[in-house]
């Protein structure tokens, strides 16, 4: 397997290349440590961190944003993305505030304060 990413850790945005099997990668092109981890991770177990909006239920047209609190796994996002769209939280809801938990081995929270 042969594959060009572009490193998303820090701003330089360093193009690596990776090549090999799952247990035998080599990475080239990456200026960090961080950005040889992060080529790894994105070969072998791709995960995202998942932002959104959910419906406050006792406000007129009011949405808070959401997001989980940890990546998940990029295979679950169309899965998280359902169970986001079927909640819906009350006013008054502070940033932070666990939204829904136990969400493949993470938790969904607020990201705003809604009064």
């Amino acid at each position: 397997m042969k594959r060009n990413l572009i490193c998303i850790i820090c701003p330089r945005g360093c193009a690596m290349t990776v090549e090999g099997e799952k247990d035998n990668l080599t990475v080239v092109g990456n200026a960090c440590p961080k950005g040889k981890q992060y080529a790894i991770d994105e070969c072998t177990h791709p995960t995202r961190t998942v932002t959104s909006i959910v419906r406050v239920a006792n406000r007129v047209d009011t949405m808070v944003s959401v997001k989980t609190a940890a990546p998940i796994p990029k295979e679950n996002i169309f899965d998280v993305m359902a169970k986001i769209r079927a909640a819906e939280v009350q006013a008054p809801i502070e940033a932070g505030t666990v939204i829904l938990s136990d969400i493949y081995g993470t938790e969904v929270i607020a990201t705003k304060t809604i009064l």
